[in-house]
């Protein structure tokens, strides 16, 4: 065997290669370097557009947040409700069916809280009415959940489209039902729902009026925790997630899995939208989901669907937006400048998760023989 010739061999100067794995650690190191990064890009970005001194913006954000008893519960509270839509998308995100229809699923839950609290207030004592806003929001959610997920099963629709869609459709039922409900007539609006007689509206725990939020959404994430990781059930989300062939191989049920997901899916949405009817907003109308239902996408998947890990993204990000509501206020800014520092912020932690699933390396000079 003889050697022709010698040349260096060029490879490309920079490589991106999928990492097998990443200590948990190091990937939290990065996510937190994202947001020190983001915060110092807002810092800038501040200056340039507002010319106000960015540590005073902060300030503004943090007193926004927190800055006394009101404005803390008020974060916390919707900060539960951000958490609560995350978690339920997550069995159906892990099984890999695009539930795009949080909104719609947490809106009907919200028309059906509505809907009881009308016609059933002043009949029932408000324990059980309670109990049957949970139960039928969480039905109309289960609906709106199964639609899809029955189409998908037998027929293998888009679910992406599917979902998506149902969200118009629920927003236009509301608003046919505003126009027998509207509060004063002609309002176009429902008005406060029982304010006199407060029926259907939770009651204080705890010594606040979000208490029973905060113990309904807790128990919504162990919950969803333990079903997930211990269940059987659970497993076969798992399975059916990494590969439907291999699930049908292992004897599950496939079809039965995605439509048990997503009523389990949809019903955890119906009953967030009971929590912000009956729990906060207690009224209805075509915001009263407020777009949390694609935020929650982003909260699911930058947690990697791990219940626990969506408290502290919810919290990160309702924070921001709070903050930016009172730095509007405060400086006289318009809505897009004030949202100009949670999109940053965003930015850069969806961007941050390439570099949890990717390592960059620089070229280096070898000799190959020809």
């Amino acid at each position: 065997m003889s050697t022709v010739g010698q040349k260096e061999v060029k490879e490309p100067l920079i490589r991106m290669m999928k990492r097998d794995s990443i200590p948990a650690r190091t990937a939290w190191l990065i996510r937190i370097a994202a947001v020190i990064l983001a915060l110092i890009v807002c810092a800038f970005a501040i200056v340039a557009i507002t010319k106000l001194d960015p540590f005073q913006v902060y300030v503004g954000i943090i007193d926004g947040a927190i800055g006394n008893s009101r404005r803390t519960w008020v974060t916390i509270r919707d900060i539960l409700v951000l958490l609560g839509i995350a978690i339920a998308l997550t069995p159906a995100f892990k099984m890999k069916f695009w539930n795009i229809g949080a909104e719609g699923q947490v809106l009907m839950g919200g028309l059906a809280s509505a809907a009881l609290m009308i016609y059933v207030g002043d009949k029932v004592p408000n324990w059980l009415l309670l109990i049957t806003i949970f139960v039928a929001s969480t039905v109309a959610g289960m609906v709106w959940g199964l639609i899809p997920a029955f189409f998908k099963s037998y027929f293998n629709t888009n679910e992406t489209l599917f979902t998506l869609m149902m969200n118009y459709v629920a927003m236009q039922i509301i608003t046919y039902c505003i126009v027998f409900w509207e509060s004063p007539a002609g309002s176009n609006t429902v008005g406060v729902i029982n304010a006199a007689k407060r029926a259907g509206w939770f009651p204080q725990i705890l010594g606040s009026t979000y208490g029973l939020n905060v113990i309904m959404v807790l128990l919504l994430t162990v919950g969803m925790f333990l079903y997930l990781k211990y269940t059987k059930q659970g497993y076969e989300i798992s399975v059916v997630g990494d590969s439907q062939n291999t699930a049908r191989y292992a004897a599950i049920n496939v079809k039965k899995v995605i439509i048990r997901t997503m009523v389990i899916s949809g019903g955890i949405c119906g009953l967030m939208g009971s929590i912000i009817v009956s729990g906060a907003s207690h009224t209805i109308s075509t915001s009263t989901a407020g777009g949390r239902g694609f935020t929650a996408i982003i909260v699911a998947w930058m947690s990697k669907f791990n219940p626990f890990a969506m408290i502290l993204v919810s919290a990160l990000l309702v924070f921001m937006q709070e903050g930016s509501i009172q730095i509007a206020s405060q400086y006289g800014l318009n809505e897009n400048a004030s949202e100009l520092i949670t999109g940053i912020i965003l930015f850069f932690l969806i961007g941050c998760e390439f570099f949890v699933n990717y390592k960059v390396e620089f070229r280096k000079k070898q000799k190959g023989v020809i």
